[in-house]
């Protein structure tokens, strides 16, 4: 009587699974990726944008908030916050006028290396 060393088809295919689980999760938790960094570059430079617009008292305001918003949904749906944050949330008070909510916003830009692109939350 032999014994037989085989593996069955629901073997390979839970192994193969959990191999493309594993591919997949590192591939997501990168949040060093050149597509990573260019939405965050993106989203400061629109969030600065709508600084500016805010400071010169413009008629351009809603226009960059609204860009500064389809910018932070990006982030959001990638899930690259820093620290717990909820850029998008902090994104739609800061436009609403919530200085806290900008200063966390800038504190995102400053955290990820955008520093410039932004002003001060003052």
């Amino acid at each position: 009587m032999s014994m037989r060393h085989g593996y069955g088809v629901g073997t390979v295919v839970r192994a193969a699974a959990v191999v493309a689980a594993a591919v997949l999760i590192s591939g997501c938790s990168s949040g060093d990726s050149a597509q990573d960094k260019a939405w965050q570059a993106e989203y400061c430079d629109k969030l600065g944008s709508w600084q500016h617009e805010v400071r010169a008292r413009t008629a351009n305001v809603e226009s960059a908030g609204n860009a500064a918003l389809y910018a932070a949904k990006k982030l959001d749906k990638a899930g690259l916050e820093h620290g717990g944050t909820r850029i998008l949330d902090d994104t739609v008070n800061a436009i609403g006028g919530d200085t806290g909510a900008e200063e966390r916003a800038v504190s995102y830009c400053d955290s990820a290396g955008y520093e410039t692109s932004v002003d001060s939350a003052s």
